[in-house]
């Protein structure tokens, strides 16, 4: 399962156990289980805690916090800022200040290659809506970092005319960017 799929997943499990699906909320917590120890196990060792009792208090955690996840919205972020918020809560207990950065526990939640993934589908579905020419350029010249030169060259047209499909092309995307941030 990629990150993309597991945090549908998580997230649809997550929406049957807040409307009362008790074999929903048991099979999230076993999923979660592992990724929070997962997550839980690299941070911890350093300070010479034991995992486990960490593991026990982030999911105790989102046990009580369950209601504060947003429908719609990823689990593996609100996991993690929980997770980390727990480890740091741990760690002042024992008298030691450190600090666990987010991102490092996204990171092992998989999150970062997720939106990577998401982003990825995201920019081939806006593309999809120019023309194959319109397509090259904007890879050409706005992805890959090639002059206006360079791929007019490549593509046999003149330099103007790669300029001029490379405004028309992001102008289009705007469009339906902004489009779809109206529908949100």
């Amino acid at each position: 399962m990629n990150p993309l799929e597991r945090e549908e997943h998580w997230g649809e499990l997550m929406d049957q156990s807040l409307q009362g699906n008790a074999k929903a909320y048991r099979r999230l917590l076993v999923l979660l289980t592992v990724a929070v120890r997962n997550a839980v196990r690299g941070r911890v060792r350093f300070a010479g805690l034991d995992a486990e009792d960490v593991v026990q208090e982030v999911l105790l955690a989102l046990h009580l916090k369950r209601s504060t996840w947003i429908t719609g919205t990823p689990v593996g972020p609100w996991v993690a800022a929980i997770a980390r918020n727990k480890i740091v809560d741990v760690l002042r207990r024992r008298g030691r200040r450190t600090e666990v950065p987010l991102e490092s526990v996204l990171e092992t939640l998989g999150y970062e290659e997720a939106h990577r993934q998401e982003q990825a589908h995201d920019l081939e579905r806006a593309l999809a809506r120019l023309t194959p020419r319109q397509r090259d350029v904007v890879r050409a010249v706005s992805l890959e970092g090639h002059t206006a030169q360079e791929t007019a060259a490549r593509l046999q047209v003149s330099e103007g005319a790669v300029r001029v499909m490379l405004h028309r092309s992001l102008k289009v995307l705007a469009a339906s960017f902004s489009a779809a941030l109206n529908e949100h």
